[in-house]
């Protein structure tokens, strides 16, 4: 060993292109000439001597990637990580870079034969030697990252890659002399590219364009000054010259046929070892456990694919598959983040699709004070549909008010801790407030895809969107879960907007509120405001309902109608003085179904009932849809999507709109009780009321 700069290189003896392990490799299988490979190899060879000291380790038959020795581990100081490949095709290289290494006096250390690392090819060590830049995603995992940084004694930053033309890190990434970096910003995820703009100033970052990612410009060779590269654009070179490098271009188009340059041909066995740098990463580690129907139900599929594109590694520790179509399967999962930040915003998708912490790490979750009334402290956990449990004190405590977009608050009472969900604005300084993911678990539904025939129990729509299934057979459904609820006394509540009147279904939803199918209505101005100028003008918008035309000043009307309810006070107050005799709001205050009508800025008036104070509002529509079975959303974007939010799941949700926007996104809650109907709003309600019609009630014999 000298402090001289040494490389380790194979001659490529028995190079060839022989299978397909990255995308380079397509359509290029025995396409690459051995000669030219050779004489491009030893050019190689040659220019690097120039300038360091180059071994070689023998090549052997059978394994024509060995001549990519960067491959062959990660070696700093007289300690080297052996490459664990993660395809079989090079699996039998490790044998032979194991005994070149021990034979030349170093020290090997091996990583379990399941998890891959594939040396300096995915590992690169800031040219400086302040730190070890790792990259994961292709071919080495995130769980390496910690043993190597144990065994090296060095700070290890996680680089998550995206772009699987750019599979190992050194294809996409070249540290240079006095901190500089070559790279291309696309092939990395959003966290790793924030992760190099932290700790390599905006000077020292050379950021290529694809047409020198696609030639492997940072597939580099640095020594000192000297970059050695397959090929630069006249602007890099000039780049590169402008903050002192030398560019050396020497062909290696073979090689790229099998997604290899000058880097990958190249192992730097003389890294520069600070004695100040110990072992330090960001590497996070939790073991969750599932429960339920994860295959036939995809729960197990969502959760691992979440993972990674979260930007995550997992393994599978146990699984134990249910044996019978009746029995639940259970899974443990280790799952790994390249630091704190990114745990957390996995783990809060993983538990709202059921996830828990194995029983054997349960902990409490963290809680923070209140130090400001209607403000939150840092990364509060924000609520979400599910039912959820907190852990507190080692036990768990069910959060009520359930809602979506709030933050969790304890509260310390005399009979123990209460948790709420409560909006930010509602928070108080005697509470206290859950952060972080730790500590919490929502309660789903253990069989989520069994169905009951129509005998045994309405088994509702799978959510999602009915564009193209026949509305009727959709309405069918609805007719019979709405006769269900009504008849077991249960709760339904509408929020409609003013399309329902002007497509004129006005009356059939006025009936389903005399009928007793509707317990309460929530809406804005505008739905009541035309309501009842059709009740009484015949018109909505001005436009006469029977004939479907303008009348002459009816843009008038539902101006005169504001004015008269106002006169009068109140719209039950216009509805006693026999001034109003029918349509929704008259059906409303008659068979006292509450309603709510919440205001906004371009409201006319607007009627007395309108409550234009937003937060009043807001809180009495989530008090009119405490303990609702069913919510039915009927062409009004703004309104369903603030009702969704205060929603909890379990409620049967079904939205009805002419734009399959609003409907979808209604749909993308979750909810697995909720469907949305793209169709018109007026012929939906009247298929639903003659639908309910031709119902019979199949609980009229029970007592």
């Amino acid at each position: 060993m000298t402090d001289a700069i040494r490389f380790l290189m194979c001659a490529p003896d028995h190079y060839d292109v022989d299978y397909v392990i990255n995308p380079w490799m397509e359509g290029n299988i025995h396409k690459s000439s051995r000669d030219r490979a050779a004489d491009q190899w030893h050019k190689l060879h040659h220019v690097i001597k120039d300038h360091a000291i180059v071994d070689l380790v023998a090549p052997e038959k059978g394994w024509p990637d060995m001549v990519f020795t960067a491959n062959a581990g990660l070696v700093l100081g007289t300690n080297v990580v052996l490459s664990r490949f993660l395809h079989p095709e090079r699996q039998g290289e490790e044998p032979y870079f194991k005994a070149w290494f021990e034979a030349n006096g170093y020290t090997v250390y091996e990583l379990p034969s399941d998890l891959p690392f594939e040396g300096a090819g995915d590992a690169l060590f800031d040219r400086e030697g302040r730190w070890l830049w790792a990259g994961y995603g292709f071919r080495t995992e995130l769980d390496s990252h910690p043993m190597i940084a144990k065994w090296l004694d060095t700070e290890v930053l996680s680089l998550r890659l995206v772009d699987n033309r750019f599979y190992h890190l050194d294809t996409c990434f070249c540290p240079l002399k006095g901190g500089y970096l070559l790279y291309y910003p696309p092939a990395f995820d959003a966290y790793s590219n924030h992760l190099i703009e932290r700790r390599v100033p905006a000077e020292k970052r050379i950021a290529i364009a694809e047409a020198d990612a696609v030639n492997f410009a940072c597939n580099a060779v640095n020594i000192n000054e000297i970059v050695i590269m397959n090929n630069a654009s006249a602007g890099l070179k000039q780049r590169l010259a402008d903050v002192g490098f030398t560019v050396i271009e020497t062909p290696l188009t073979e090689f790229l046929k099998a997604g290899g340059a000058a880097k990958c041909l190249t192992l730097r066995t003389t890294e520069p070892v600070l004695a100040d740098v110990h072992a330090r990463v960001t590497v996070q580690t939790r073991t969750i456990q599932m429960q339920g129907h994860l295959l036939d139900a995809g729960i197990l599929n969502r959760a691992l694919d979440l993972v990674v594109e979260r930007g995550g590694s997992f393994k599978v520790l146990n699984f134990n598959l249910g044996v019978e179509r009746q029995s639940t399967s259970i899974a443990e999962v280790r799952v790994s983040a390249p630091d704190r930040d990114v745990m957390e915003d996995i783990m809060t998708d993983l538990i709202e699709l059921g996830a828990v912490d194995r029983p054997t790490e349960e902990r409490d979750a963290v809680l923070e004070p209140v130090l400001l009334a209607g403000v939150g402290p840092d990364d509060f956990y924000v609520t979400t549909i599910y039912p959820t449990e907190v852990r507190i004190n080692g036990q768990w405590v069910r959060v009520q008010g359930q809602r979506m977009d709030g933050a969790i608050a304890v509260l310390d009472t005399p009979t123990g801790p209460v948790a709420r969900c409560k909006l930010l604005r509602d928070l108080t300084t005697d509470e206290k407030v859950v952060v972080g993911a730790q500590g919490l678990r929502t309660v789903r539904k253990v069989d989520e895809r069994t169905k009951q025939t129509r005998a045994e129990e309405f088994s509702f729509m799978g959510s999602g969107v009915s564009s193209e299934r026949r509305v009727e057979l959709v309405v069918e459904q609805i007719a019979w879960e709405l006769r269900h609820i009504r008849d077991q006394g249960g709760k339904v509540v509408v929020t409609a907007g003013p399309v329902v009147i002007h497509t004129g279904g006005s009356q059939h939803l006025a009936r389903l509120i005399r009928e007793g199918y509707v317990q309460a209505l929530l809406g804005g101005n505008a739905i009541a405001v035309h309501d009842m100028e059709q009740a009484m003008m015949g018109t909505s918008l001005g436009v006469d309902m029977k004939q479907g035309v303008p009348v002459h000043g009816g843009h008038r009307h539902h101006l005169k109608i504001i004015n008269t309810v106002r006169r009068h006070g109140s719209i039950a107050q216009f509805v006693e003085a026999g001034q109003l005799q029918r349509g929704v709001m008259y059906e409303c205050v008659k068979h006292q179904v509450p309603f709510c009508l919440a205001g906004s800025i371009r409201d006319d008036g607007p009627l007395p009932d309108t409550e234009m104070d937003l937060l009043k509002a807001q809180s009495e529509y989530a008090r009119l849809l405490e303990g609702a079975d069913m919510i039915l959303m009927l062409s009004t974007m703004l309104h369903s999507i603030g009702v969704g939010n205060m929603t909890p799941a379990g409620v049967k949700m079904v939205c009805v709109d002419i734009n399959p926007a609003v409907v979808t996104k209604l749909s993308d809650r979750g909810s697995i009780e909720s469907v949305g109907v793209v169709t018109d709003v007026g012929l939906f309600l009247s298929l639903l009321v003659k639908q309910l019609d031709q119902l019979t009630n199949p609980y009229a014999t029970a007592v």
